[in-house]
């Protein structure tokens, strides 16, 4: 019994709760750092979360950082670009509704990198299909062919990232 109550215990939560409980209440006092102890205390022996389905994914963390970098800069030129769709004087662009498959083999990994493009405008993903690892996307501004695949490669570009930040294994 204990031996599991060790496990949910994890101080760094803990004290991450006391602070934010202290931030809360305007001021650190004796008070409010016992109060968010016991509320810290209450929070993570009631209410554990779950582990996570890491499965031994190990993070390459250069190719990470690099991925970020890239991502970051993709972000800026996918939100000029749904502005000027938004604001230019024509008609609505043409959209697509088109079907993936993800390689990723981890269902973190799948988790993430859907954040990961849901997050730049110009596309979104509508519907997982964990079993069969299929995305459904909706992009916006598909005007012909060119368009769809470079938006296609795009999906597969971050697909291979994910698999190599994530998944690589290492030598």
């Amino acid at each position: 019994m204990l031996s599991r109550l060790g496990n949910r215990l994890h101080w760094p939560y803990v004290l991450w709760i006391v602070v934010m409980w202290c931030l809360l209440m305007g001021e650190v006092t004796w008070a409010n750092v016992f109060g968010g102890l016991a509320v810290g205390l209450v929070v993570i022996l009631a209410l554990p979360l779950p582990d996570s389905p890491t499965g031994g994914m190990r993070v390459h963390w250069g190719r990470l950082l690099v991925f970020l970098v890239k991502w970051f800069a993709q972000l800026l030129s996918s939100s000029v670009k749904v502005a000027w769709l938004a604001l230019r004087p024509a008609e609505p662009p043409k959209t697509a509704i088109i079907r993936m498959p993800m390689r990723v083999s981890n269902e973190l990994v799948l988790y993430l990198a859907t954040v990961a493009y849901n997050l730049q405008p110009g596309g979104s993903v509508s519907d997982i299909d964990i079993a069969n690892r299929m995305w459904t996307v909706h992009l916006l501004d598909v005007d012909d062919e060119r368009s769809l695949q470079r938006e296609v490669d795009n999906i597969a570009r971050l697909e291979h990232n994910m698999i190599r930040i994530f998944e690589a294994r290492r030598q």
